[in-house]
């Protein structure tokens, strides 16, 4: 059975079968999805690592494996607004159930909503396959947030604080990111077509090749976030 690996740095998690030859730059881990266990060779025994990697394969598979299910496009026609009362305050419970696969329990539908400012609320939320389009979460704490497949079109983050979060398979076509922190947050399979990205500060985040080389085409993104990218 063929060992599916990937490289992780500051700059880019990358897939690669472990037959091809692998070059490795400056500050890259080889993080080893085998069932087999070999991976812990190139771990040690350290938890914490072990714990990164289990989580990078776990983020990467299900983006894998659920690639005919892409984001949504901005232009793909919606489901009329919630008539539901208060269906803003649904976003301070999030979804009980699904992660990382982007399944959901029960709709969230925060269009038009706004959570300024909110600092303890949406921290560690699930909000997976959410309709955020035209909301405003400018200064919000959402650290740990899962927005797995979320549609965030036309929303508002500027100053946001996205450490640590699961941000897979986002849309976020024209949403403003202006200041947002990406520290350790998984950005695989997201889009940022014509998003204002001006000093977003990306820290350690973990994001497909593919979906680098886009988002390096983002010209708001200032020089140090280029850097830190490893934009080309």
């Amino acid at each position: 059975m063929a060992t599916l690996s990937f490289s992780i740095s500051q700059y880019a998690l990358s897939p690669r079968y472990s037959r091809r030859r692998i070059t490795l730059r400056p500050s890259i881990r080889l993080v080893n999805c085998s069932a087999s266990g070999d991976g812990d060779r190139f771990w040690g025994s350290s938890d914490g690592l072990k714990e990164v990697r289990n989580v990078a394969c776990g983020i990467l598979a299900a983006w894998a494996v659920t690639t005919a299910y892409p984001v949504i496009a901005a232009n793909q026609r919606l489901p009329p607004l919630s008539t539901e009362p208060n269906r803003c305050e649904r976003a301070f419970v999030g979804n009980t159930i699904g992660q990382a696969n982007g399944v959901y329990d029960k709709p969230i539908d925060l269009r038009f909503c706004d959570y300024t400012n909110e600092q303890s609320n949406l921290k560690g939320k699930s909000l997976a396959a959410a309709l955020m389009s035209d909301a405003k979460f400018d200064g919000a704490d959402m650290s740990e947030v899962v927005m797995s497949k979320a549609y965030a079109v036309g929303a508002s983050f500027k100053g946001v604080d996205f450490s640590n979060a699961v941000l897979d398979r986002v849309n976020f076509e024209k949403a403003n990111l202006q200041g947002a922190l990406f520290k350790n947050t998984v950005l695989s399979g997201s889009t940022f077509n014509e998003a204002q990205l001006e000093d977003a500060v990306f820290d350690d985040t973990i994001i497909g090749y593919i979906d680098l080389q886009k988002l390096c085409r983002n010209t708001t993104i200032n020089e140090e976030g280029r850097a830190t990218l490893g934009c080309r």
